[in-house]
């Protein structure tokens, strides 16, 4: 072990040996346990201390010794900068390894949970290009790497770029040549009014000053080969936007929704803003075992469609619903889950914050002549209490489905007084899956598990358990 120049360790030579939560690599020098990134289990490194805390050590990597017997070539020109694929040196079958090692590791350091055997992974059929929706940023504040920097041969005059913000730096997008995330003709569309743009001297836009004339830029694909574009801008300047859009859909008329915005607020969220149509329809559609969802601007839908339909079949097989039950789908969205089980249920009741997406959801249900579903827009720990279920009926099942933050205390204690026969949860972050599972361990017992795999080339993780009550 040597030191640095401000005092903080050099370990020369150290073995990545695991990984674990969040995806950070994992080495452990003298019993201390330190935490890196852009590495894998095998690979011998040289790390250079960071951070100092109590019971661990973070540090990067400034030499790898000797590769992982593991080690691949990542596939993606702009791996390492983007942030957005950080496991693409690891095989496919080695990053599901390490997920359903996360989801084991999760449920029983947090929850201490009595568990039944995990089932294997599902895994996705598509590890590329198996996104339906990506955003990209304008930005007149080209990142540049550390090379370049180096050297001094950065080209200052290259600023203007559009792509992925690069991480911890809110201000920096780093310019995407191709990306591997979503099928064409995503990086056609993109490549295309970056070139425009330069080319006519369009503004790009500037984070810091908050000026400029073209800010962010929305794609959706859809299984059933349809394609949406929105377009945002900051400011309006009628002539220029007709201009770029006209040219848009001269280039792809494969697009069936052209649409645009003009959004001077300080975050470039679009829920509160007037989406404006400028050629098309304002949807499009996602389908599922013959059930059509109509998907707009601001509809939130699983972004891998085809593994979105494999976790939802492991939902409803969970459910193990007869056609005479009364389901309970919390945080239901835009009623993805509730309109795919409707079918085997009796009826069917969602709950959502967000009152458009109810609105969606309700649409979705008209739009499949599905008649036994209800749904209400409300926050789940205020709306979800015993007068709700009193006025619409005793859940038989209960699915859940809620944010990375998982349930709210208040909704554990709802569901635990409320007391259904079955309760499927599913889960975005293993962590707080495991919390909310160990406050109801004394009143339910876990029957199967299920992790599934929706973001290949990343750590994230989802996961499906089956609670019966004891």
């Amino acid at each position: 072990m040597g030191k640095s120049r401000k005092n903080k360790p050099f370990f020369p030579s150290v073995m990545i040996t695991d990984i674990g939560a969040e995806g950070k690599a994992i080495a452990r020098v003298n019993d201390i346990v330190v935490f890196t990134t852009h590495v894998i289990p095998g690979d011998i490194v040289d790390l250079q201390v960071i951070k100092k805390r109590k019971n661990y050590y973070e540090a990067r990597v400034t030499n790898l010794v000797k590769p992982s017997s593991d080690r691949i070539d990542a596939f993606c020109e702009h791996f390492g900068k983007c942030g957005g694929c950080k496991w693409q040196y690891l095989p496919y079958k080695k990053q599901l390894f390490y997920k359903q090692k996360q989801v084991l590791d999760q449920l029983t350091r947090i929850g201490h949970l009595d568990l039944p055997e995990i089932s294997p992974i599902l895994g996705s059929k598509k590890d590329k290009f198996y996104r339906n929706k990506l955003e990209f940023s304008f930005s007149n504040k080209r990142w540049l790497s550390d090379e370049e920097i180096k050297s001094g041969k950065e080209n200052i005059s290259e600023k203007d770029v559009l792509g992925f913000h690069v991480p911890l730096w809110f201000d920096k997008v780093i310019d995407i040549n191709k990306c591997w995330l979503q099928p064409e003709p995503s990086n056609s569309i993109r490549n295309f009014i970056k070139e425009y743009a330069l080319e006519h001297e369009l503004e790009f836009f500037d984070i810091r000053e908050h000026k400029g004339f073209l800010r962010n830029l929305i794609i959706r694909t859809s299984s059933t080969g349809e394609n949406m574009m929105i377009l945002s801008f900051f400011k309006e300047d009628k002539g220029k936007r007709e201009s770029l859009l006209e040219s848009i859909v001269q280039k792809f008329p494969e697009l069936n929704s052209v649409l645009y915005v003009i959004n001077q607020k300080a975050n470039d969220t679009l829920a509160d803003q007037d989406i404006k149509t400028y050629k098309g329809t304002d949807y499009i559609f996602e389908e599922m075992e013959g059930l059509k969802f109509k998907i707009g601007p601001k509809s939130f839908y699983q972004t891998n469609s085809d593994q979105a339909y494999e976790l939802y079949k492991v939902a409803r097989n969970f459910a193990g619903l007869t056609g005479k039950e009364t389901v309970y789908d919390l945080y239901t969205g835009t009623g993805t889950i509730a309109n795919f089980v409707a079918g085997k249920a009796k009826n069917v009741i969602g709950i959502e914050y967000i009152p458009e997406a109810i609105e969606n959801a309700k649409e979705n249900s008209e739009l499949n002549n599905i008649k036994n579903t209800i749904f209400f827009a409300g926050d789940m720990k205020d709306i979800f209490n015993s007068s709700f279920i009193k006025e619409n009926g005793h859940p038989d099942v209960v699915i859940t489905d809620p944010p990375r933050a998982g349930m709210h205390e208040d909704v554990v204690n709802t569901l635990l007084k409320v007391a259904p026969e079955r309760i499927v949860y599913i889960s975005c972050n293993p962590a707080t899956q495991a919390r909310d599972l160990g406050l109801m361990a004394t009143y339910y017992k876990i029957i199967k598990i299920q992790p599934v795999d929706m973001f290949p080339h990343t750590h994230h993780v989802e996961n499906v358990v089956l609670l019966d009550k004891i």
